[in-house]
């Protein structure tokens, strides 16, 4: 591996660890999604705390956030003499299937110049703010009190969330706009693009080194030391790009400001996740198991990601 690519890597985990709070629960959260869940999505404990280590997150800290991680209903784990295995809970299954859709997937220009409008209505207050939270994470915008929008979701996907919720109240409906100008307005008050933006500029200029960098790297046969960092550069390329575009309501191209850096920024994560997928994947092979054994390979899903992996 060269010099420039090492020293890139070292600077990326340089940025995470002084990251305040350190978000050891997320970045767990991101190991599980993007390299567990393809691959059978069980570990054991002690596979998950080698995986943290080149982070620099000590097995102290691992333990106490898989255990808040499982808490939150994202694993269910089981024992074997001193051993401990953890496995995707159904909810966390559902919730990854949902995210990888969304991070992995280049979106649809296609529009049929609809919306899809959700009316809370007189739900319970628990139930309307989390009936909002699941909105804000399909991607809709709020346009007023108890008013939600998005041009692209089917609204046979929003009754069933609602269903699902428990909030029978809430209304969806089917709508559109008098034209191109208002549905610009639409966007203007459902979404905060400016803040977008600058959260995508800066997740493009963070990775720019090692993007470069990764390019000039040796392939498979590279240093024993350095066999940890194309997995640590994939997992902090996902972790720091899914907290952004998990933001992004993935507006159909005709509806997004001129310019719109989330399109480069997809470039960036799509090109340099292929450049460093297959020693991400030897990594994992080597330092994670699971109580019957080693992790299956890879699955179809996980060499479809980004338009699609080529070895």
């Amino acid at each position: 591996m060269n010099v420039r690519f090492r020293a890139a890597t070292r600077a990326l985990i340089g940025r995470f660890r002084r990251q305040r709070p350190l978000r050891t629960g997320s970045l767990i959260v991101t190991i599980l999604g993007d390299a567990i869940a393809p691959r059978g999505g069980a570990l054991t404990l002690g596979s998950l705390i080698r995986l943290a280590r080149p982070f620099g997150l000590t097995e102290r800290l691992v333990r106490t956030s898989v255990a808040r991680v499982a808490q939150e209903g994202w694993l269910i784990s089981r024992r074997a003499g001193r051993n401990s295995e953890y496995r995707l809970s159904t909810q966390g299954r559902r919730r990854f299937a949902e995210a990888t859709q969304r991070i992995y997937g280049a979106g649809s220009d296609v529009w049929s110049g609809g919306w899809s409008i959700v009316l809370t209505g007189s739900a319970r207050h628990a139930s309307r703010e989390r009936l909002r939270r699941e909105l804000r994470w399909l991607g809709f915008g709020q346009l007023d009190t108890g008013v939600f929008a998005h041009p692209g979701r089917q609204p046979q996907e929003v009754e069933r969330l609602i269903a699902d919720l428990g909030a029978p109240t809430a209304l969806t409906l089917q709508a559109r706009s008098a034209g191109p100008a208002s549905d610009r307005r639409l966007v203007q008050i459902g979404w905060d693009f400016e803040h977008l933006s600058r959260s995508y500029a800066r997740f493009v200029a963070g990775f720019q080194e090692v993007d470069a960098a990764s390019r000039g790297r040796a392939r498979p046969g590279e240093a024993p030391e350095d066999a940890a960092a194309p997995f640590v550069v994939r997992t902090l390329l996902i972790h720091e790009y899914r907290r952004i575009h998990l933001r992004d309501p993935l507006l159909p191209q005709v509806l997004l400001p001129a310019g719109w850096i989330g399109r480069e920024a997809y470039e960036l994560c799509r090109r340099l996740y292929q450049q460093v997928f297959a020693g991400a994947e030897a990594f994992v092979s080597a330092q994670a198991e699971t109580l019957q054994g080693p992790l299956p390979a890879a699955n179809s899903e996980a060499h479809a990601r980004f338009g699609g992996i080529t070895l």
